[in-house]
């Protein structure tokens, strides 16, 4: 039996695993409903656990910054020692996840017994017990699971406040979108590859249809990396549509896809924020597999084209991208119309 009263726990790098790992964070507060919890990870992800109830204190681990190099880890050491943890979940399976607990002098460490960390782990969990067939969600909770921990399903938390409720809405007024006219939002852009991303010239013209047809004001979401992307659907389309790619951070971002009627995407970070908060959404799949990381949202349909060498994961496809160049824009607004 594992007892608790300071705990750490060890976020994934990426928005999409962040996500994925709320069920698992629940988890954790409801097999230690008193203890203090505090959660460490990188500032891009941070802000997905931003007013989560299961999580007292945001730890930002700055490993490009104040914790970069051998001097910033011993800094982190050092800070996580003087907190007194005395159980460490890691959700995180590098080797230095593992590392730095065991130098901080966590008592009890949990974690999948993956790169070589097994020596630094009280309680390393066999990864191949993972249901390699099943979703990731399971995959974070195995990790509790297989310390006996009691984990209890599968929904996932984002929580948005009333000020970044107001502060969106703000936002949605500067921009002039009709607030009488269905908000879709779309993500062209996702951070693993090209291999995932539908062809820009096909959101265009979806959009376009979408605001011909059903008078909807389209949204286009991204990041600063994704600038280029917006611009271009944005010169692609005939009438109007607001980009904000570059323009919001991901907090600003989360709120204004609460906003939204329907939410189109490819298999990214932003498609599980839209998961997690019930909005309605489509998601396009070509290179990765909707079974393992698929949006778990009874209101949400993935769109997907079967061909022989998918899933592949690969970054960038070595072919013709034909996973994604087969689904056409019709295909894709049959199942928009349906949820609209």
């Amino acid at each position: 039996m594992i007892l608790a009263e300071r705990i750490i726990v060890r976020s994934p790098n990426w928005v999409g695993d962040a996500v994925l790992s709320t069920p698992a964070v629940r988890a954790v507060r409801e097999n230690f409903p008193a203890a203090q919890i505090t959660l460490v990870a990188k500032p891009w992800v941070a802000p997905v656990f931003l007013h989560n109830p299961c999580v007292d204190n945001i730890y930002r681990y700055e490993s490009e910054g104040r914790h970069g190099g051998w001097l910033g880890k011993v800094r982190l050491v050092k800070e996580l020692r003087r907190e007194r943890f005395d159980l460490a979940v890691l959700f995180q399976n590098a080797f230095e996840a593992a590392l730095l607990v065991f130098l901080a002098g966590v008592r009890v460490r949990l974690g999948y017994a993956t790169d070589c960390r097994r020596v630094f782990l009280t309680h390393a969990i066999d990864v191949d017990q993972y249901d390699r067939d099943g979703h990731q969600i399971g995959y974070y909770l195995g990790i509790l699971e297989g310390a006996s921990l009691e984990s209890k399903g599968e929904q996932l938390a984002i929580v948005v406040s009333d000020r970044e409720r107001v502060r969106a809405e703000e936002t949605l007024r500067s921009c002039k979108v009709r607030p009488e006219s269905p908000l879709v939002g779309i993500n062209p852009g996702a951070a693993y590859g090209s291999s995932k991303r539908w062809p820009l010239a096909r959101y265009a013209a979806l959009c376009e249809k979408i605001r011909r047809l059903r008078g909807a004001e389209i949204i286009i979401f991204g990041g600063p990396e994704e600038q280029a992307v917006g611009q271009k659907i944005s010169s692609l389309m005939k009438g109007r549509c607001t980009d904000l790619c570059g323009r919001t951070n991901l907090r600003e971002a989360i709120a204004l896809i609460e906003k939204c009627r329907l939410f189109i995407t490819n298999d990214s970070g932003l498609m599980h924020v839209a998961a997690a908060l019930d909005i309605p959404l489509v998601a396009i799949f070509g290179s990765t597999d909707p079974k393992a990381t698929g949006p778990r949202n009874p209101r949400s349909r993935v769109v997907q084209s079967p061909v022989s060498c998918a899933p592949c994961f690969k970054r960038e496809c070595p072919e013709d991208h034909r996973c994604m160049k087969r689904i056409s824009v019709d295909q894709v607004y049959a199942v928009v119309d349906t949820l609209l």
